[in-house]
């Protein structure tokens, strides 16, 4: 009984160690992996990879508190291109450009994306357009903004814009892709459609990016 004490105190203080070997080869490159939306930051790869210390980014660009930017709503795409945040270095100068290299930082697609105005019913598949061999740079950020249903804030983006040539329709010219004129179905795929897409979530929910 004493032995199987011993054993299990032994397995224990081992365990313990490990943690604390975790936790010290996390504190060496300030922080874990920062997840936030599809994207995920590695202190390792900038603090360990680059040689940067805390203060290259924090304060000046990132508050000291993980996940702080989840509840700012300054944080986004737009705020990067034009050297906010990440877009600091990332500049295409002292880093590669944050309109570039996209999976470098996001990990998951955008999943499907539908849309219900102005355009109507329409169900777009991330997947389908990457099995093509398009990357996000295709039409992120010179057709589309790259944020989830960017497009339909505007008024502008209808069918009419389509069939000249705008959004979609860019490659959607019957050269590059079927035109976006005819095979109206593949895309506009109605409430049944989405539902049958789907099951799960319900007509009226839409595909987080």
């Amino acid at each position: 009984m004493k032995k199987l004490i011993r054993i299990l105190i032994c397995a224990a203080l081992a365990t313990g160690l490990v943690a604390v070997q975790q936790g010290f080869a996390e504190y060496d490159f300030g922080g874990g992996e920062i997840t936030y939306k599809s994207t995920v930051f590695s202190h390792e790869s900038h603090v360990g990879g680059m040689g940067f210390d805390c203060d290259t980014c924090h304060e000046g660009l990132f508050e000291m508190e993980g996940h702080a930017l989840q509840g700012n709503p300054e944080f986004s795409m737009d705020a990067i291109y034009e050297g906010g945040f990440c877009g600091a270095c990332h500049d295409g100068d002292t880093a590669f450009a944050s309109d570039s290299d996209c999976t470098s930082c996001h990990v998951k697609d955008g999943g499907d994306i539908y849309y219900t105005e102005p355009v109507k019913a329409i169900l777009f598949s991330h997947k389908a357009h990457g099995e093509t061999g398009l990357e996000c740079e295709s039409c992120h950020t010179g057709l589309f903004g790259m944020e989830a249903l960017a497009a339909q804030k505007g008024k502008d983006f209808t069918m009419a814009a389509l069939y000249d040539g705008q959004y979609c329709g860019a490659c959607h010219d019957g050269d590059t892709a079927f035109a976006s004129d005819t095979r109206c179905a593949t895309c506009h795929v109605g409430v049944k459609g989405y539902v049958r897409a789907h099951p799960s979530k319900g007509g009226d929910q839409h595909a987080a990016h």
